[in-house]
């Protein structure tokens, strides 16, 4: 089987590449827009991994039209194209769909409500995806090799500053890229659907940054001397954030896609700088 990536040069892109090997086809801007003819990309694969995105949550705000147009209208476009070839598309999606008002972890068929326009751009993907017939994979708080992430800017301030300021009242689940690119090689084979994946345990962001410079502490000198626990009102963003984002992965784990814990993944990158 022969995978299209779209995104291929992002993050999740290149963890697909690294896990799929020579099954992929990655590709990406300017020899894919996902936004323009996509035909002739999928041509000659059996299936396509939508790992494209506008993904500047705060510039969203003030790009609109940028993140509509890629975010709801490329998916769209992709979607479409796989359906009238007859061949599954599997499409990334984010926690950042629902509200954070929840004190348990989100399934599948629970309310949505965005609170800024990246949200919104991608539900608006989603229903796009769906109604085409291709599944969607909603995922939170991706880190992988190389970033740009938020370990690897924990990794970058650690290094420079003795004291890093760490917001401790939004939760959720880091997911490795790696794990995720496993998961969704699997679920192209796994029957049309909304699915959840990301790693095992929940956190805060200031959890999430302690363990980080911990474990970098294993492999190197770091000016880091504490990291202070803040709330979400001392360090204001344009596009507001979900508390409570944590996904329930009960749905993929009953077809064998069981996520490991999110450290795993973690240590890896941190050792790998």
């Amino acid at each position: 089987m022969r995978l299209l990536v779209t995104g291929g040069r992002g993050q999740l892109g290149r963890a697909l590449v690294r896990r799929g090997g020579d099954a992929i086809v990655a590709s990406d801007l300017p020899e894919l827009d996902i936004c323009g003819d996509v035909g002739a990309a999928i041509a000659s694969v059996d299936a396509v991994i939508n790992a494209a995105a506008y993904t500047a949550v705060d510039k969203a705000e003030t790009e609109r039209d940028r993140a509509y147009a890629v975010n709801r209208d490329g998916a769209g476009n992709v979607a479409r194209a796989c359906a009238v070839r007859g061949i599954p598309c599997i499409h990334v999606s984010t926690d950042y769909v629902f509200d954070g008002t929840a004190t348990a972890p989100y399934r599948e068929d629970a309310p949505l409500h965005p609170l800024g326009v990246y949200g919104e751009s991608k539900l608006a993907g989603e229903e796009a995806v769906r109604e085409a017939g291709g599944t969607v994979v909603r995922t939170s708080w991706l880190f992988g090799q190389g970033g740009p992430s938020f370990v690897h800017t924990m990794l970058r301030l650690a290094a420079e500053r003795p004291v890093l300021r760490v917001v401790a009242d939004q939760h959720g689940c880091p997911t490795w890229a790696d794990d995720l690119a496993d998961a969704l090689l699997a679920l192209v084979k796994a029957p049309a659907d909304t699915y959840h994946f990301c790693n095992a345990g929940p956190t805060t962001w200031h959890a999430f940054a302690t363990a980080i410079v911990a474990e970098a502490r294993k492999h190197r000198v770091l000016a880091c001397e504490r990291i202070d626990a803040i709330t979400t009102a001392e360090y204001p963003t344009p596009a507001k954030r979900p508390g409570y984002s944590v996904l329930d992965t009960s749905k993929v784990q009953a077809l064998g896609i069981v996520p490991p814990p999110w450290t795993i993944g973690m240590a890896r990158v941190v050792a790998e700088g």
